[in-house]
């Protein structure tokens, strides 16, 4: 229930933004396309040793710029994106060293398995801003709930069960190998932050580093299940560009 409360507090944080008008009033609304790359991997309970795996992550960026309180500027930023995410283990000995199969001497395909899945994400943000709205440099922090939904896996590994290996595997935990993703609903928390370099004629250029934290397993978590916790754990490093459909009509705004 904890994970509920908290995503609880973040979209009701989101909601208070977007309709706290004590502020100077604004109006903006701009609209755009984002691109980036997403580290990933899965937080298992029991542990699965791994390495971070890499994909791409993308689409569409609407922000909605409600008001300036002092010098903060205040927005709401939702987003539908696909995200390429997923794990990549590490397969190690007792000696930190790779694993190979008995009869492999040339060495040169140690044991190897990745995951990776395709998601569409759906972020919705409150945004905090400091600097120039329409000509110049802002700094910016952003926070608030975020979905998912499972579209698609894939697996790519070398990994044959049974076959024996010229030493022992460091960790015992295998199960996840062979479970498709028992639930497709996925949700969290995301905070970050960036610069946004806006020009009146141009538009928006942004440029953020942001991590998500999964409260959402993707699989089942009761006591008679393998796993007690499979969350995601993503970072992610993307660039936005935006134009504006309204503007407030202020000649002080800078």
């Amino acid at each position: 229930m904890k994970r509920f409360y908290i995503l609880f507090f973040i979209s009701h944080f989101s909601f208070l933004i977007s309709h706290a008008q004590v502020g100077e009033y604004r109006t903006d609304f701009a609209v755009g396309v984002n691109a980036g790359y997403m580290i990933s991997s899965i937080g298992f309970v029991p542990e699965v040793p791994q390495n971070k795996l890499g994909g791409m992550t993308g689409g569409l960026t609407v922000r909605y710029t409600c008001e300036k309180y002092f010098k903060s500027i205040c927005a709401i930023v939702a987003e539908l994106n696909f995200a390429q995410t997923g794990w990549k283990e590490n397969i190690m000995d007792m000696d930190n060293q790779p694993v190979f199969y008995v009869g492999d001497e040339a060495k040169a395909n140690p044991l190897s398995y990745e995951r990776k899945m395709t998601y569409v994400q759906f972020p919705l943000m409150a945004r905090l801003g400091w600097g120039r709205e329409r000509k110049g440099l802002q700094g910016f922090v952003q926070l608030g709930p975020q979905m998912g939904f499972f579209l698609s896996e894939s697996t790519n590994t070398n990994v044959e069960q049974g076959k024996p290996t010229q030493t022992t595997r460091s960790s015992k935990v295998v199960a996840q190998d062979t479970m498709s993703v028992e639930r497709k609903f996925d949700y969290g928390i995301v905070f970050g932050g960036g610069l946004e370099f806006s020009h009146p004629k141009v538009g928006h250029f942004i440029v953020e580093g942001r991590y998500y934290y999964g409260l959402g397993d993707i699989f089942k978590n009761s006591k008679s299940d393998f796993f007690g916790r499979s969350n995601f754990g993503q970072i992610v490093i993307k660039a936005t560009y935006l134009f504006d459909i309204v503007k407030t009509k202020n000649p002080k705004i800078k």
